[in-house]
């Protein structure tokens, strides 16, 4: 019986501590609920979205854009003209280049029509083949000094060398030297008509993404543009209202009715 009483001596207190403590806290927070201040009425307006700002700034951003897609095609229509101008150039080079190919080919095509003929007969000493060595460096030199043979082609007929013999006679060194002008002004030809193909298609790619920002530049500066307001009256104003005559026939009354605009209603 001792024993009993001494635990429930020492227990009790220690539970009352326990729900005293727990009392407490629940009133510390049921205090701090109370005094919790309430969100002011001006926090919650500034917190809501303001019409008029955001179009402010969505008329901002339309105006940035528009400025930047003008810009950019500016730019654009700048680069479009500058590739067909080139395009131009190249077009007169592949004309000259097709002049200069076309004389080439009338030249050697007049020399070949004299290559059946039998040269010409001269004594063969080496007088001769010095004057015929001399010849054809001149008119190499020359060739090449208008732009006809390549440095290249120049030094094989200086080494004699790919088929450049400077025994043969003048008038067949002549042939020979025609045609390999003829060759070098038709690959030329060819090269200006790639060139010229090739900056045709630069242009038009040019043109199109100049096209193609221009539209979009002017879309952007038409949607910065305030809509018309509606005018309302207007039909009436403008159309006019005539008399129907008076021979109509009676199961149709004479009414007023709108006139269109020069045609006359009967």
């Amino acid at each position: 019986m001792q024993t009993v009483l001494y635990e429930f001596l020492i227990e009790v207190p220690q539970a009352a501590a326990i729900w005293s403590a727990l009392l407490l806290l629940a009133l510390s927070v049921l205090a701090a609920l109370i005094a919790r201040p309430e969100r002011a009425p001006a926090a919650d307006a500034e917190q809501a979205p303001d019409p008029a700002a955001e179009e402010a700034a969505r008329l901002a951003d339309l105006r940035r854009y528009a400025d930047e897609v003008a810009v950019a095609a500016a730019g654009a229509a700048q680069t479009a003209r500058r590739r067909r101008a080139q395009w131009l150039r190249t077009q007169d080079e592949a004309d000259r280049a097709w002049r200069a190919y076309d004389e080439a080919e009338s030249a050697a095509r007049h020399l070949g029509a004299a290559a059946p003929l039998p040269a010409p007969r001269t004594p063969r000493t080496p007088a001769e083949y010095a004057a015929r060595e001399r010849w054809l460096h001149h008119a190499a030199m020359t060739a090449h000094w208008r732009g006809d043979l390549s440095a290249r082609q120049l030094a094989d007929v200086l080494a004699h060398r790919n088929g450049w013999d400077p025994r043969r006679h003048p008038a067949e060194q002549e042939i020979v030297l025609a045609r390999v002008v003829r060759d070098g002004r038709r690959a030329g030809y060819r090269t200006a008509v790639e060139r010229e193909q090739q900056a045709w298609r630069d242009a038009e790619l040019a043109a199109e993404a100049a096209r193609a920002l221009a539209v979009e530049a002017y879309a952007a500066a038409a949607a910065l543009r305030p809509a018309p307001a509606p005018v309302r009256g207007a039909a009436a104003v403008t159309r006019p209202l005539v008399p129907v005559p008076a021979d109509a026939p009676a199961t149709r009354p004479a009414r007023w009715r709108p006139a269109r605009v020069g045609r006359i209603v009967t």
